[in-house]
């Protein structure tokens, strides 16, 4: 029989631990949504419930009078999957601009562009916001969505990746005729399809729970995405545990499909050399 080295079986214990810290939250939020309320304030810490009810999910999901979740749930899928389209359109340009075409300030205006990181998002949301309402986008989806358009690391990710690719293939759809257009979709597109995945679920995922900005943006009810909805729900249901925690499940569903079906592309992506070698 083989031996288990010391460092692996601590390693697995770590990793042991360390997944059990974050699933027993999750296991024990989703048992108590299926709870009455008069359960969950008077049996304390209860893992199954006594007896199971759906009232929570039917409650927040069609009782649209006071806290339209339903509503809420659709404005962020929509304000997500455009935002993520748009930034995947747009870094994959700029990427591919920095890293393939040749053009005056090039490497000046990327090193300009990446210390614009060093400011902390907070910074922007002032002049941002000013933006915003002089053209008329405040209480609009336009509002959520385009301001991510461009994240100057999703830019600098897929430029690295951009770096793993020989260039004597552009060089060679040149010789044939190939337009900078057509090298884009027809070479390029296809060989950065794992790092442009990985953008995407970043990009999902952060449209999805972003809280400061919908709320900044945001003051119409029916046209407020979940998250920031979410805190009006507490003060909606007077801190009803059973209710927040439907409405958290809930808006939980897309991004954990989302992890389910990428995570082989995430894992590719994370070294940033899966692309093609010379």
């Amino acid at each position: 029989m083989k031996k288990i080295s010391a460092p692996k079986i601590v390693s697995f214990l770590f990793l042991l631990i360390m997944a059990l810290i974050w699933i027993i939250p999750l296991v024990y939020s989703f048992l108590t949504s299926f709870k009455q309320e008069a359960e969950i304030q008077t049996n304390g810490f209860t893992i199954l419930p006594i007896q199971w009810i759906l009232v929570n999910y039917q409650e927040v999901l069609f009782n649209n009078t006071s806290a339209p979740v339903a509503k809420w749930f659709m404005n962020s899928l929509i304000i997500a999957v455009s935002q993520t389209l748009l930034v995947l359109i747009v870094v994959s340009l700029a990427a591919y601009g920095y890293s393939r075409m040749q053009f005056k300030g090039r490497n000046a205006l990327f090193v300009f562009l990446m210390a614009t990181m060093m400011f902390p998002s907070v910074v922007n949301l002032i002049p941002l916001y000013k933006i915003i309402d002089s053209l008329g986008w405040v209480n609009s989806y336009l509002a959520a969505i385009v301001p991510g358009a461009a994240g100057v690391f999703n830019i600098f990710l897929v430029k690295q990746f951009l770096a793993g690719i020989p260039k004597e293939l552009d060089e060679s759809a040149r010789v044939d005729g190939a337009s900078e257009f057509q090298i884009f979709v027809k070479i390029i597109l296809p060989l950065i399809k794992p790092v442009l995945t990985v953008v995407a679920l970043f990009t999902f995922t952060g449209a999805w729970n972003d809280f400061l900005w919908p709320s900044i943006v945001f003051n119409d009810i029916e046209k407020m995405p979940i998250t920031p909805g979410l805190q009006l729900l507490q003060g909606m249901y007077q801190a009803d545990i059973g209710h927040a925690l439907a409405s958290a499940l809930i808006a939980m569903i897309p991004t954990f499909i989302l992890y389910l079906f990428t995570q082989k592309y995430f894992l590719e992506s994370l070294s940033l050399s899966s692309g093609v070698k010379g």
